[in-house]
């Protein structure tokens, strides 16, 4: 049964010709990833999203943890994570094709409040990602979501209802702990979160840890603590990392010169900027716009 629900996805997603990389889907929630080409090891930030996988196999590592998944296992994300991921399985005659079907933080919380006690688990982890076994109830509601896309006139009333479906369903088939940290609003979860996205509507400010506790109501060691439990990296260097990941975007997409993306994304210097983008990249700003120009396949994950 499973095989025949990632058979309906596979024909749902190629009803379109898709592009390399993130294909964006007539329902606002759903995108579509495609590989025809395995990949280096590629550094990103996931929002919060599940990522389900119609064919191929991908590994994902947010610091010193791994995660491997395949159409039999999916990967969540609850907040927005720093990770490094390498598409392991593909090829122009079977390529890497995933799902990713975004939540807002709110609507985590919302679902979480709704379902967990029902459910009757306890959270007992800090980190806002995990990976488990697929289940058909689970891939039923994101097949029903992701045809949404043959029916527009559906989609502003049924999107929503789906969303909290596949929620339910995360909760209630595995011990999702990364999901169920979310039980209350005034958590450590929910308050980070909120603070990541303050961070990311204002990345290019001025920034310090110190304002961010504030904002989060937690004292700046006690901040850093849950910040880099959540993310496993700290305040600075996740800002550090969003600016140079929205400074590549802008290289890389906009055609944007290495001395303005720098600028633009908060740097005073731009030598500071190429030594940054270089250490983090394994490759240097201006040849990293060079070999994209040439090979611009699954540059982005």
């Amino acid at each position: 049964m499973t095989a025949d629900l990632l058979a309906q996805l596979k024909g749902l997603v190629s009803d379109d010709a898709l592009s390399e990389g993130l294909n964006q889907t007539a329902v606002p929630s759903v995108r579509v990833f495609k590989s025809s080409s395995v990949t280096r090891p590629l550094h990103s930030v996931y929002e919060p999203a599940l990522f389900v996988i119609i064919q191929g196999v991908k590994a994902v590592r947010l610091e010193q943890r791994d995660f491997e998944y395949s159409p039999q296992k999916y990967l969540l994300s609850t907040s927005f994570l720093p990770v490094t991921g390498q598409i392991l399985q593909a090829s122009p005659e079977a390529p890497f094709l995933s799902l990713q079907i975004v939540f807002p933080v709110s609507k985590i919380l919302e679902a979480v409040q709704e379902y967990a006690l029902q459910i009757g688990q306890n959270s007992r982890t800090d980190l806002a990602m995990d990976s488990n076994h697929i289940t058909e109830e689970l891939l039923e509601a994101v097949v029903r979501l992701t045809r949404l896309r043959q029916k527009p006139d559906d989609i502003p009333v049924l999107e929503n209802l789906y969303l909290n479906e596949i929620l339910y369903r995360l909760l209630a088939s595995n011990r999702n702990d990364a999901l169920l940290q979310y039980a209350y609003s005034e958590g450590n979860a929910y308050r980070i979160s909120k603070t990541i996205a303050y961070i990311n509507d204002h990345l290019f400010e001025d920034l310090n840890v110190e304002e961010l506790a504030r904002r989060a109501n937690m004292g700046t060691s006690t901040f850093h603590k849950h910040f880099k439990n959540m993310t496993r990296v700290s305040p600075l260097k996740y800002i550090k990392i969003q600016r140079l990941q929205s400074a590549r975007k802008f290289m890389l997409l906009n055609k944007m010169n290495v001395s303005s993306a720098s600028f633009k994304v908060g740097y005073q210097s731009a030598s500071q900027f190429s030594r940054d983008y270089s250490d983090y990249f394994g490759v240097n700003p201006r040849d990293d716009a060079k070999h994209y120009s040439a090979h611009s396949v699954a540059t982005f994950l």
